[in-house]
């Protein structure tokens, strides 16, 4: 998979501060978060437009302070204990059951019979050393990114966590970032869903590389 963007990690740091907004916009929305590009700006330089609910308005800020918090330690190594801190910062505040830590039952998943294993039947840390030892840049973000949420590691918040950490290595990487367009979600989940099914992220990665990369040269 040819790399989209080759910049500086400190360019891409760059780029994804001046894309925050959009980000948050598109990763919300990705979740099920229904909000206005328009909301979300005003949320983020603080003014209150009244169209927020209470609750999303949790969802935001906490989808703000872990996108700083990545941004703040882009060369940590990413671990699992890294995932599951990503997890406390976005769901903060809400009541999410065992925040930073795996779910304890089982979840089901809308539009699909599948059911992912629970988190002990896993070895993530394996399944992560596998990812993480890919030389291809940019395929690696992407099979995180696929990853993450195939697996459901947590109660809720699984797409938020696996944008921030494909994010995490996007930019340290200087690949750019990935967000995938809010008109077309509903293409993206379609193909999640097969990908959750039959295990096969081929198609999803391509997808996400036509359609959800950005950057600069």
């Amino acid at each position: 998979m040819k790399s989209k963007f080759n910049m500086t990690k400190e360019d891409n740091i760059f780029f994804a501060k001046r894309k925050l907004v959009d980000n948050i916009y598109k990763s919300a929305n990705l979740e099920g978060i229904a909000i206005t590009f328009a909301d979300t700006y005003s949320f983020i330089h603080n003014v209150n437009t009244g169209n927020i609910s209470v609750d999303n308005m949790l969802k935001l800020k906490g989808l703000t302070d872990a996108w700083e918090y990545v941004l703040k330690t882009i060369d940590d190594k990413l671990t699992i204990d890294y995932i599951k801190k990503i997890h406390f910062e976005v769901c903060k505040g809400q009541s999410i059951e065992n925040l930073g830590e795996f779910r304890k039952r089982g979840v089901g998943i809308t539009g699909t019979n599948w059911r992912p294993k629970l988190p002990q039947e896993c070895n993530y840390d394996k399944e992560l050393e596998d990812i993480l030892n890919n030389r291809n840049k940019l395929e690696r973000c992407i099979d995180l990114f696929c990853w993450i949420q195939r697996s459901q590691m947590f109660q809720d918040g699984n797409k938020r966590v696996a944008n921030l950490i494909a994010n995490k290595e996007m930019i340290r990487l200087g690949q750019g970032i990935i967000a995938v367009p809010v008109e077309r979600i509903n293409e993206y989940i379609t193909k999640l869903i097969k990908y959750y099914e039959t295990g096969d992220n081929t198609d999803l990665k391509s997808w996400l590389y036509e359609t959800s990369i950005d950057g600069i040269d």
